[in-house]
């Protein structure tokens, strides 16, 4: 199964589960001033053509690492927080069965679960779900 369709089931679960996650695309893109080219010019630029003037780097996402997928489950805290819901951070990296965790990936996961989020590598639903302590006896099909 390829990672995309992974993810989509693994935010199904979650969500089932009664946590939100977000996806979090991260990479690289340019900014600047866009001309669209409506005519060819002497570079060579062909109608429907983006030039963008005084480019510059624009960077997307949390950080350099950060997971596929982030975001909150609610934790109810005893007791002097009795009925007080709060929110744990989660952050969950996709991947494949042979896919594999970078340096950068392996750090943000245990940054975030080293100060008490749920973090780490799913290639399944289940997997997801036993991250954020979901017992397999508790989860539904």
């Amino acid at each position: 199964m390829i990672e995309s369709n992974i993810q989509r089931e693994i935010m199904l679960a979650l969500s089932k589960a009664g946590v939100t996650v977000w996806r979090n695309n991260t990479g690289q893109a340019w900014a600047g001033e866009s001309h669209r080219i409506t005519s060819a010019t002497t570079v060579r630029l062909q109608p429907g053509d983006v030039v963008v003037r005084n480019a510059r780097p624009l960077h997307a996402g949390l950080c350099r690492g950060s997971s596929d997928l982030i975001g909150l489950q609610p934790v109810v805290v005893a007791p002097e927080h009795i009925g007080m819901t709060f929110g744990r951070f989660v952050a969950v990296e996709v991947k494949t069965g042979t896919g594999r965790v970078s340096a950068d990936q392996r750090n943000f996961i245990d940054h975030v679960a080293g100060r008490g989020g749920a973090a780490g590598v799913a290639r399944s639903p289940a997997d997801a779900l036993g991250l954020i302590g979901i017992p397999a006896s508790a989860r539904r099909a």
